[in-house]
């Protein structure tokens, strides 16, 4: 017998291994579980893919695996589906895929189960015990009173957050009593100590129920885009939705775009549902990380909230998938396998026959294109929930306008009328720091990033020169390098500025700034957050960490400071991200008992997009978008794949992908014209050869652009450049590709560039 294994590295299928008879008697392998296997000169874990009774190999070159770690599959039949899908799309080795879905406890071949946590309870006897305890026995009576207000078991977390001092003495001498009775929970009730919340009531308005109705009246998988006005009560609609699931003993996957949306949502979830919720993100060590994906998978729990690595983490009985604010861009993952949470979401949901929810106030482009095509249900909430109505949205001339620390007289005044009446204030501004560039006002020399193509930030606070690309950290000069001359001055304007501005024109005010430099350390967003939405703070001052999710009440003024930059990029997303988050960023304002108001500070008030985004609304600007798509053969009217190639030497990311290019040109032309590179049409023979069966391929109806430099070119030392390839056919897209895919990994220049591809990418930087 033989075993196909998914191992780490560039394969872009399994490695065959043979089965020891050995094992036939210590337990077989089997799909979805985990090996040791020999490679090279190590042992490694692997997860098995299948299992064969012949290879193609010869047996003398085939090594036998050298123990089975898992009695059980820890991935399901869909769920391996799922992840050869992935591996298939994504043009990413099937070994890299299995790496992401598994904790790192488990890629280090560690039991998939976790032990659970020692939890107590008081005993029928010890229910009836106050009068034995004595009088003097103060701590004793603060035991038995917390033991005696709890509706189930208590682990020691709760203890720890609710009982001052020694418990541990007190509850020993009541288990030595009968009072009390040990018990084991699961383990995620280790770390998801949390202030036990009375369940909040809230009643669906009919848009709401109609929603909640659609979804729970599928069979199977459908796709649903609930597309829903800010503070329309999105959350509300999913809530209902998991509940009816749980009713059925099923499960929910739940997404959302950052780490600093958890935890209040971990606590509204919790409290409605009244069970304990699994939470998985980058912010989690390894204990919980693996601790809440066991639970998940042996239904210890019945929801995962998680941010985009969460969607691989296997499920007893998965029962609905939701993810929420579908057009955020932290959906995708940039670096290493370049995988879509949203479009693998919906994959997985079809795999799994389960429906999926996509919730947003502003929908990407491409999933309204679907929605229009009827592939998805539009779901629609036109409405903010209860008696809070959408806020005024302005757009604030400012050409002429005097500006300091880019707020206009204008904006100045609205802000004080504001506060005058005791309500908050909120200045956006997406740039962090102090400046973005710092000049000798002497020379004009400017501080640069020596590793990028890209002006060092100035922090004010901490006086150093930062690069907001790759991390570089420097003192502010005391002198200019160039000419020696003492008198900088800073050009632009970032939250640091704003800041020091508000402290000035507003000494009275106190305030918060969130930004990613005042929420480093774990805890610090969640606790300014709370802050916030508790009215603690006149002005708040952020970027667009504050766009989505939040509910501040208080607010009934949001100034947008510099939004302009969004409509004369390189990127064409750029204008959609701008208007998306125009509208996240509005939504904060006017969600309490008072009307809000938001005024858009702009130098190109007459720009057409701009213009219909506030007067008709994003669906309008949407529509809009989508023409223009339409005419400029843009997605989703066309599909992309980006080839990106970084060096240290300037030339050699280019000289690889104008040999791919040369191959992807060869495949389609080779009919025509004659080689252009002997050792390229060779290889493209062979990777054709060996690529999975896509059938044939209309190559005369693909393009490949570049390749070019990337719009910033040197970024951490690195000289950077992309290949660009589009198709009006998906899937003739992919098989165009897949006929050089292994040339990838057999060219020279291969092995001495950083090379990756993206399919469907979202940034072209």
């Amino acid at each position: 017998m033989f075993v196909k294994v998914a191992v780490p590295g560039p394969f872009l299928s399994p490695l065959d291994y043979a089965v020891p008879e050995v094992l036939a008697e210590t337990g077989l392998p089997v799909v979805g579980g985990r090996v040791w296997v020999p490679f090279r000169n190590k042992k490694m874990i692997g997860l098995v893919m299948s299992l064969t009774e012949s290879t193609e190999l010869a047996a003398e070159k085939i090594k036998a695996i050298d123990s089975v770690v898992d009695e059980a599959a820890l991935f399901s039949e869909a769920e391996m589906h799922f992840l050869r899908w992935a591996s298939h799309y994504y043009h990413e080795p099937i070994g890299q895929v299995v790496q992401t879905a598994l904790p790192k406890r488990l890629r280090a071949g560690e039991s998939q189960t976790v032990a659970g946590v020692a939890a107590w309870q008081l005993t029928v006897s010890g229910n009836k015990a106050e009068s034995e305890i004595p009088t003097n026995a103060s701590q004793q009576r603060v035991v038995w009173t917390f033991l005696k207000q709890q509706s189930g078991a208590v682990t020691a977390e709760d203890f720890k957050l609710a009982v001052p001092g020694n418990w541990r003495t007190p509850l020993k001498r009541f288990q030595q009593q009968g009072w009390v009775s040990e018990i084991e929970l699961p383990c995620i009730n280790a770390f998801s100590a949390r202030e036990k919340l009375p369940r909040p009531g809230h009643i669906l308005h009919p848009p709401q129920q109609a929603a909640v109705d659609a979804v729970l009246a599928s069979s199977g998988f459908d796709a649903f885009l609930l597309e829903g006005v800010t503070g329309s009560g999105k959350t509300e609609v999913y809530l209902d939705i998991i509940q009816s699931v749980i009713a059925k003993g099923q499960q929910a996957l739940v997404l959302v775009p950052e780490i600093g949306l958890t935890p209040q949502t971990v606590r509204r979830f919790e409290a409605f549902l009244q069970t304990p919720v699994a939470v998985m993100h980058s912010g989690l060590n390894d204990k919980e990380r693996h601790c809440a994906w066991y639970a998940v998978k042996s239904h210890q729990v019945s929801v995962l909230l998680g941010t985009r690595s969460a969607l691989f983490t296997p499920f007893a009985n998965l029962g609905v998938c939701i993810l929420d604010e579908e057009h955020d861009l932290s959906f995708k993952q940039q670096e290493g396998f370049r995988y879509s949470a949203r479009d693998c979401l919906v994959r997985r949901a079809q795999l799994q026959q389960v429906p999926v929810v996509l919730g947003s106030a502003t929908p990407s482009i491409e999933t309204l294109h679907n929605a229009q095509l009827g592939r998805y249900h539009h779901l629609t909430l036109l409405q903010r929930a209860g008696a809070a109505q959408m806020p005024d949205i302005k757009l604030l001339d400012v050409r002429g306008e005097p500006m300091v620390a880019g707020i206009s007289d204008s904006l100045q005044q609205k802000m004080a009328e504001h506060l005058a009446n005791g309500h908050q204030v909120l200045l956006f501004l997406n740039r962090r720091g102090f400046a973005p560039v710092l000049i000798c006002h002497q020379c004009g020399w400017q501080a640069v990033c020596e590793q990028c193509d890209a002006n060092m930030t100035y922090h004010q606070q901490v006086n150093e020169l930062r690069c907001h690309h790759c991390g570089a950290q420097a003192p502010a000069p005391h002198s200019c390098p160039s000419c020696g001359a003492d008198h900088f001055a800073s050009v632009g304007v970032g939250t640091e500025q704003i800041q020091k501005w508000v402290q000035t024109h507003f000494p009275q005010a106190s305030f918060l700034r969130i930004d990613r430099d005042t929420t480093r350390l774990k805890g610090q967003m969640q606790a300014l957050t709370e802050q916030a939405s508790n009215g603690e703070a006149d002005i708040l001052i952020g970027t667009q960490m504050l766009a989505k999710g939040h509910h501040f009440p208080k607010v009934t003024l949001v100034g947008m400071l510099d939004i302009d930059q969004g409509l004369f990029s390189c990127d064409f997303r750029a204008a959609e991200r701008m208007a998306q988050l125009i509208v996240q960023v509005s939504g904060r304002s006017g969600r309490g008992q008072f009307a809000g108001e938001v005024v858009i500070q702009t130098h190109h008030p007459e720009h057409p997009l701009l213009k219909v985004l506030v007067e008709k609304g994003y669906p309008a600007f949407a529509q809009q978008a989508l023409k223009g798509r339409h005419q400029a053969e843009l997605p989703p009217f066309q599909y992309q794949i980006l080839l990106r190639a970084e060096a240290i030497d300037g030339q050699l990311g280019w000289l690889l992908l104008n040999e791919i290019k040369q191959a992807l040109n060869f495949a389609r032309m080779s009919v025509l014209l004659p080689p252009i590179n002997k050792q390229i049409s060779d290889l493209v023979d062979e990777a054709a050869s060996q690529r999975d069966a896509y059938g044939q391929v209309d190559l005369a109806s693909l393009e490949v652009f570049g390749p070019v430099s990337a719009p910033m070119l040197k970024r951490q030392g690195r000289f950077r450049y992309q290949l660009l390839l589009q198709g009006r056919q998906r899937s003739q897209l992919h098989q165009w590709l897949a006929e050089v895919e292994g040339l990838l990994y057999q060219l020279p220049l291969a092995k001495k560039v950083r090379w990756s591809i993206d399919v469907d990418p979202q940034e072209m930087g």
